[in-house]
């Protein structure tokens, strides 16, 4: 009589046993029954329909757009608008009096006198723009930008009005502008990630506006250095040659693509199998991002690289443009020095005297490379500031009225958007909002922003949310 055999058996024995056909012939099928389940609630949740494929490839926009890519410079903690783009004769003539309108302040008992800028104003450029003297830079690509003298937000702190300006939330859990318009975009690189942040102050502090919330993972920002190792974790251990990493890579990616086939409509799996090849391509691609030797003379002291005040930040501008150049979507520059609630005329000064520059020759760059007509470039911080003193020579929080500029991508050079009153308190004319700021970047580059979408639990959510939002078009080209 011939023995028994189990197939389960021998297949374990010769080692041909996967763990899925384990939980398939095992306990009755019951683990598989298990695994089915898992998989399947994605289709479930989407009616029975398969997911989106969620990948960085580009994608074509909902019509014509006038900028291709972005690169936002944030300034953290409130540029004083009064002192530096919107000239208010009135605090000069009423200075050290109290003010005579109502101004909502952080803390009661405050003392409300007026506290004139301690910077001249000249008009600069064919298009008369008023700067103060604290912007030289800017003052040479005035005819370039469009000045934007009424934004306002809905916070008063930090922390919340900055979620605002970068996910139009004041709460966090949101995804990014920058991820927003990665996933609808995609990249144009497939070397370097599609959205790429450098800040100048510790990664930590900027994951909130870098996230990509509920959105995948796929699309949040990538911090960026501009010495060392421009990503951490990237670079190949000593102790692994390069051999030996094609190796692990080759077979992790083929494990990885035969569980893909086997697996339908988890999209998690597409996000691991890119991010791994991005992996690779970045090693040798990001270093050469950070290598500046390449450049003219010209060119580094057109960002201010010869000067050690502008040196730092005039290197983040000059790798914001190359990654810019390479294919990035968005590059997102983060510092976060400007919340002068004391000493404002030696610390504003400080401000402008590091990032001027570097600023405006990243804009004058971009245009003698035919770079800055599909490049829209922002510059702008979360409020602005009181027409009010803070203490003896400080400014408080101001979300009533700020500035802010944009340039390139379709942006009409040389003018001015809406008007603070008197005293530079509040925006009486053109208020120009965070969800208007969001849907105009978004039209730039050809997109709606009510149907840029992704639905979480159970509601189509988009960047602008339900709050109005128009597109300001007195500003485009």
């Amino acid at each position: 009589m011939k023995p028994y055999s189990d197939p389960f058996s021998d297949r374990l024995a010769r080692g041909m046993l996967s763990r899925r056909q384990m939980l398939k012939d095992s306990a009755g099928g019951l683990g598989a029954l298990a695994l089915s389940w898992l998989t399947a609630q994605p289709l479930m949740a989407s009616g029975g329909n398969v997911p989106p494929v969620h990948n960085l490839l580009p994608k074509q926009p909902h019509f014509a757009p006038k900028a291709k890519r972005i690169v936002f410079v944030f300034l953290g903690g409130g540029p004083s608008q009064m002192d530096l783009m919107d000239p208010k004769p009135m605090l000069t003539k009423y200075n050290g009096q109290p003010i005579p309108i109502s101004v909502t302040q952080r803390a009661i008992n405050k003392t409300a006198n007026i506290m004139a800028s301690p910077y001249k104003f000249k008009k600069y450029g064919q298009s008369g723009i008023e700067l103060s003297e604290l912007l030289p830079g800017l003052s040479k690509v005035v005819d370039d930008i469009a000045v934007i003298r009424s934004g306002v937000t809905t916070r008063i702190d930090h922390g919340e009005a900055i979620l605002m300006t970068h996910t139009g939330r004041p709460i966090s859990g949101f995804p990014s502008m920058g991820s927003w318009i990665t996933y609808a975009l995609g990249s144009e690189n497939e070397n370097l990630p599609a959205y790429v942040a450098i800040p100048d102050t510790t990664p930590v502090k900027v994951q909130s506006t870098t996230s990509s919330g509920w959105l995948p993972a796929l699309y949040q920002g990538s911090p960026f250095n501009v010495t060392g190792n421009p990503i951490h974790n990237l670079q190949r251990p000593n102790s692994v040659s390069a051999h030996d990493q094609k190796r692990y890579h080759d077979l992790t990616q083929m494990l990885n693509r035969h569980h893909q086939e086997t697996t339908h409509g988890v999209s998690d799996l597409d996000a691991r199998i890119q991010n791994f090849e991005l992996a690779a391509n970045m090693q040798l691609e990001a270093m050469q991002q950070i290598d500046l030797s390449t450049e003219s003379e010209a060119t580094r002291k057109l960002y201010g690289l010869d000067n050690k005040i502008t040196e730092k930040f005039g290197k983040q501008c000059l790798v914001a443009r190359r990654l810019l150049e390479s294919g990035v979507r968005f590059v997102h520059l983060v510092r976060n020095d400007w919340d002068h609630h004391s000493d404002l005329h030696n610390r504003l000064t400080q401000s402008t005297q590091e990032t001027d520059i570097p600023v405006a020759g990243l804009v004058q760059d971009l245009k003698m490379r035919g770079l800055l007509e599909d490049t829209l470039v922002i510059w702008a911080g979360e409020f602005g500031r009181l027409p009010v003193s803070q203490g003896a020579d400080g400014r408080d929080h101001n979300p009533f009225g700020f500035s802010l500029w944009m340039a390139g991508g379709g942006i009409r050079g040389g003018t001015i958007h809406g008007a603070t009153d008197e005293f530079g308190y509040a925006a009486v004319e053109d208020p120009f909002t965070v969800a208007d700021f969001h849907a105009t970047i978004m039209h730039l580059l050809g997109l709606d922003h009510t149907r840029v979408t992704y639905e979480f639990e159970g509601r189509e959510e988009s960047l602008t949310g339900v709050e109005p939002a128009d597109v300001i078009h007195n500003i485009l080209a």
